[in-house]
């Protein structure tokens, strides 16, 4: 028979990556009843108008944390096998390599000159990994979109059972209509205000039993352990520009690095970075390339420092470049304000055409920037997956250069939270959010 307090008004802010996959999982899981569960997705903008959208998407099975990464690469294998990803979202398995080379001067390409940066990250998890080395101008003969003799050394990191990749936009916009498909409902409109009810109950511990089996509860011995939950969430509405407030017993806030807007104790800050997309002048073969290329400086440009853009060959003959990040203009309203340094964007053209004409002959088809979500206190790696101490609030943020290879398992095991008050895919003690919060 079923009860009144079994209802779920779920609210997921955020219609980026992590919001849409989770949207998505919620309604998979087997105890989802329309009827009784709704599920909402407030987004301010549009679906994937941030990172997701912007993101390279190569998925990895050496990227982090390590206690996410194996499930999410496997769910990202079924879900493309399911859901016809290949086709729909560009699944598909590619060779990663570190490629070091010579590029020509910058003068010769008609370019600025670079600006400095910070890395991304993605190169950390595959430090010590080892690989298969080449020797000079000796490069895989499938790889013929880069000039052999600029290369001096070329390292394998992962072969098509490592690598694969999506296409992030796609992916993400996928995710949502499936999940709209089985009852989720998507609303345009800006959070304003996450609204909290206080709960008499003291704070109370954990019980022993919350993490049997190498799994997490978002549960307590007593009945609760927060001298608040959350209630309701306000949104400023895009089409009345009036204010909504709809119930939520379970608020997921997945705004990436707009989470701190909305609960300020959330250490999520953002890292801005450019990427370019470009239609090569002939078509190149499936790899994901972390270059380290060294202009000669041209006349008056004393740089000799190496540049490190990540070149992502994609189907339907695109090639996808990002750079480093920068922390040079803060985090903006929205998604639709990121400003987008053009400069940025022509450095990075011109690093990439300076090893490869492919690229140099082809056409530039977007410039643009975005912010990844970052933990802003150090020693510890993020993401935060999991119930915060205010009941009925859980976080999702966090997840860096690692957002799209991570989404499939941060969905699946929040679907799990809420509807079976733990998490049994995966051991996720280590991202609860209580321990930094």
């Amino acid at each position: 028979m079923d009860k009144k307090d079994d209802r779920k008004d779920i609210v997921i802010i955020g219609g980026g990556i992590i919001g849409c996959v989770t949207a998505y999982y919620l309604t998979r899981h087997p105890s989802y009843d329309p009827s009784k569960h709704r599920i909402v997705v407030l987004e301010a903008t549009r679906i994937a108008g941030g990172a997701s959208g912007k993101a390279g998407g190569l998925l990895a099975v050496w990227a982090y944390p390590n206690n996410i990464v194996p499930l999410s690469f496997r769910l990202h294998q079924e879900l493309a096998a399911e859901h016809g990803g290949e086709e729909r979202w560009g699944y598909r398995r590619v060779t990663c390599a570190n490629v070091a080379a010579h590029g020509r001067k910058r003068s010769e390409l008609e370019s600025l000159g670079a600006a400095p940066g910070f890395s991304l990250g993605k190169r950390a998890g595959v430090a010590g990994k080892g690989g298969s080395a080449w020797s000079e101008g000796d490069l895989p003969k499938d790889l013929d979109w880069v000039l052999p003799e600029l290369v001096h050394s070329f390292e394998k990191m992962g072969g098509n059972r490592e690598t694969a990749q999506v296409h992030p936009y796609y992916f993400t916009t996928s995710m949502m209509s499936m999940a709209e498909e089985r009852g989720a409902k998507l609303v345009i409109g800006s959070v304003t205000d996450i609204n909290y009810a206080d709960v008499a109950s003291p704070i109370s511990t954990p019980s022993p039993q919350s993490y049997c089996n190498g799994s997490s509860s978002s549960r307590s011995s007593s009945s609760s352990r927060s001298l608040r939950k959350a209630e309701s969430v306000t949104y400023v509405d895009k089409e009345t520009d009036e204010p909504v407030t709809i119930p939520a017993t379970h608020v997921i806030l997945a705004a990436g690095p707009w989470t701190a807007r909305l609960f300020p104790a959330a250490p999520i800050a953002g890292l801005r970075a450019h990427s370019v997309t470009i239609n090569p002048a002939y078509p190149v073969s499936a790899y994901a390339l972390f270059t380290e290329i060294t202009v000669p400086p041209s006349k008056g440009d004393r740089s000799t420092d190496p540049v490190c853009p990540e070149i992502y060959a994609r189907p339907n003959n695109e090639i996808y470049v990002c750079g480093e990040g920068d922390v040079d203009a803060e985090v903006p309203e929205t998604t639709a304000d990121v400003e987008v340094d053009e400069a940025r964007c022509d450095d990075l053209i011109a690093q990439v055409s300076s090893i490869s004409d492919h690229i140099r002959l082809g056409r530039v088809t977007r410039k643009q920037a975005c912010y990844l979500p970052v933990l802003s206190i150090g020693g510890s790696g993020g993401p935060l997956i999991g119930e915060t101490r205010t009941e009925g609030l859980y976080l999702a943020s966090g997840h860096s250069c690692w957002g799209i290879n991570n989404a499939p398992a941060t969905g699946l095991l929040l679907s799990e939270m809420v509807f079976e008050g733990q998490t049994k895919s995966a051991d996720i003690r280590q991202l609860d959010p209580k321990r930094i919060l």
